[in-house]
């Protein structure tokens, strides 16, 4: 009894023996595990950093930044029309006259709802964008007749035939604003503006892409494609500029 006992106390026994060389290959493991993730990370945001990337369609790019803006307002003018009307009544017996100076607004604006892939075009080599613009949109004039100023000459105008002429000068006023609108003059300003607005509105959205630095050429329906620059003329040779030199000494 004793023995078996003595015995059975015996197996029971953890044996802890075995164990031992084994913990301790775990302890020294995990810092070559660390290091190795350390060095997994490290090569990752490398590559993240330095290595080759995909920024992906500047074409999509720019117009993703279109869409943001369906339609642009580039320009406003600020007119004043000077317009005359005249009224007869009573057989040509009451006769009137009004001259209206009447400040007006009228805004150029571009529909950029218009803008596909068929209007840009990407460089990669000189990394320039070039963008062609439908024609700019002139509003219809808003006149201010709050300050618009009056001169009325007639013996007695009746309340109709005041009405009438007001009537009148509004609408030649309109007709003037817009004429005005549409002179080469303005109409070159608000072109110019509407370039300057459309390079602003797509280089910041490609630098942010990762383009970097990105030229943008932009013009209009009609308008010839901008010339690329010459190439510079080779530097000449040292050699070259002594035999020059030379030969041109009497």
């Amino acid at each position: 009894m004793d023995d078996n006992t003595l015995t059975r106390g015996h197996s029971d026994r953890p044996d802890t023996a075995p164990r031992a060389p084994r913990s301790l290959a775990r302890i020294q493991a995990v810092p070559w595990l660390l290091f190795i993730v350390v060095l997994a990370l490290a090569a990752w945001l490398g590559w993240r950093a330095f290595g080759p990337q995909d920024h992906g369609d500047p074409l999509a790019t720019s117009l993703v930044a279109f869409e943001k803006q369906n339609r642009l307002t580039v320009f406003s003018a600020q007119l004043s029309p000077v317009v005359a009307s005249e009224d007869s009544r009573l057989f040509g017996a009451l006769r009137s006259r009004q001259v209206a100076v009447i400040p007006a607004r009228v805004d150029y604006t571009l529909d950029l709802s218009r803008m596909d892939r068929t209007r840009l075009a990407w460089d990669e080599a000189t990394k320039t964008l070039d963008v062609q613009l439908p024609p700019l949109a002139v509003s219809r004039p808003n006149l201010d007749e709050a300050r618009a100023q009056y001169l009325r000459e007639g013996l007695w105008i009746t309340r109709d035939a005041q009405d009438e002429l007001t009537r009148d000068n509004t609408q030649l006023a309109e007709q003037q604003a817009l004429e005005q609108a549409t002179n080469p003059v303005l109409m070159g300003l608000a072109r110019g503006a509407a370039k300057d607005a459309i390079r602003q509105n797509l280089a910041i959205p490609l630098e942010v892409a990762g383009f970097g630095d990105v030229t943008v050429n932009v013009r209009f329906d009609g308008e010839a494609r901008p010339a690329l620059a010459p190439a510079p003329a080779p530097a000449a040779s040292p050699a070259a500029e002594r035999t020059g030199a030379t030969t041109s000494a009497p």
